[in-house]
C-alpha cells in the first residue's frame, strides 16, 4: 500500500541544537521513532553537514529537504544564512553531502511581500533558479504562509504563482492553508505534482485570556492571539483527510512543524503528534 514518510521541521529544535548540538537532536528525534528530518534555520557549518551526513549513515535518518533564503532583504538587513543569490554552489553542495534532492525557500522574502505584482515578480526570479537546480538534481520548493492567499484578480496570489511556474514545487502547510481561507484537502488537490513536500500542522482556539488589566485598545491584539498552532490531532483540522489528499496528490514527506508551544516542552509536542498520528493508523510512516 503506497506512503509516505513522516518527519519533523528542524526548526522547532534550535535551542536544543544550540545547547547540544545537531547529531544528539537527531539522535532523540530517532528515540521518538521519527527517520526523516527537514532543516531549517540552522547554519549549514561545514561541521552541521558533517553532523547530518553521520546521522544518516548511523541513525538511518533521512535528510527530506534542506533550506535557503532567496536573496538579503536589502545591503542593510542580511538573510541569516545561505541565500541562492549568494552561495548557490555552497548549497548545491551541502545538498549533495546530505543525499538531498529538495530544496526549500523557507518565506516569501519581505521586500517583495507589499503587493501581488512584487509577489509574482520574486516567483519568477525562484522559477528560474529552480531551472538551473533541476540540472543538479535538486527541485527547488516554496513554502507558503497565509500571506500568499491574499485574492487577487479571484483567486489567492498562491494559485498565480503554481500557474505561472513550471519548475518550482510549493510546500504547502495545513495550518497556513486553513487562516488564508481555503479548505486544505481541496487546495492540495490542486497543486497535483507539485507537492513533494506538505507540512502537517493543526489549528486550534485558544481561551481569551483575564481581561480585566488589559487597556481596551489593546483588545483586539489580545482577540488576534487566540488562534493558535496546535499539535498534530490536536486542533480542528481534519488531518487525514489532508494526508490522503497528500498523498494522492504526489507528496513524499509529511512534516511536522508547530511554530509556538505555548510553554509546553518542544519534545512533548512532538511526542503527542506522534501519538496521535499512530493512533490515526500512520505508524507505519514513521
Amino acid at each position: 500500500m503506497k506512503q509516505g514518510k513522516i518527519g519533523v521541521q528542524m526548526m522547532m529544535l534550535k535551542q536544543d541544537i544550540q545547547q547540544y548540538g545537531i547529531y544528539a537532536a537527531l539522535e532523540k528525534l530517532a528515540d521518538l521513532g521519527f527517520g526523516a528530518v527537514e532543516v531549517s534555520q540552522i547554519a549549514m557549518t561545514k561541521e552541521n553537514v558533517q553532523a547530518l551526513a553521520r546521522a544518516q549513515r548511523e541513525l538511518g535518518v533521512q535528510v527530506a529537504a534542506m533550506s535557503c533564503g532567496l536573496e538579503d532583504i536589502s545591503g542593510k538587513y542580511k538573510y541569516p544564512g545561505d541565500t541562492l543569490r549568494d552561495d548557490l554552489e555552497k548549497i548545491i553542495d551541502d545538498c549533495r553531502a546530505v543525499d538531498c534532492s529538495i530544496l526549500r525557500i523557507g518565506m516569501l522574502p519581505m521586500s517583495y511581500a507589499a503587493t501581488p505584482q512584487r509577489m509574482l515578480e520574486m516567483t519568477d526570479i525562484c522559477e528560474e533558479y529552480a531551472r538551473r537546480l533541476k540540472h543538479h538534481g535538486i527541485d527547488l520548493y516554496y513554502h507558503a504562509h497565509n500571506m500568499e492567499f491574499f485574492r487577487w484578480q479571484g483567486k489567492p496570489v498562491l494559485t498565480h504563482m503554481r500557474e505561472r511556474t513550471q519548475c518550482m514545487g510549493f510546500e504547502l502547510d495545513s495550518h497556513w492553508m486553513w487562516r488564508g481561507g481555503v479548505e486544505p484537502a481541496a487546495y492540495i488537490r490542486s497543486f497535483a505534482g507539485r507537492i513533494r513536500l506538505l507540512h502537517l500542522k493543526d489549528y486550534r482556539i485558544g481561551l481569551v485570556p483575564d481581561m480585566s488589566s488589559v487597556p481596551p485598545q489593546q483588545f483586539n491584539q489580545v482577540f488576534g492571539t487566540i488562534e493558535q498552532y496546535a499539535e498534530v490531532g490536536e486542533g480542528s483540522l481534519d488531518m487525514p483527510a489532508i494526508i490522503q489528499a497528500g498523498l494522492e496528490s504526489g507528496s513524499e514527506y509529511f512534516l511536522i512543524e508547530q511554530d509556538e508551544t505555548y510553554d509546553r516542552d518542544i519534545w512533548e509536542s512532538l511526542r503527542i503528534s506522534r501519538d496521535n498520528l499512530i493512533r490515526m493508523g500512520y505508524q507505519s510512516w514513521l
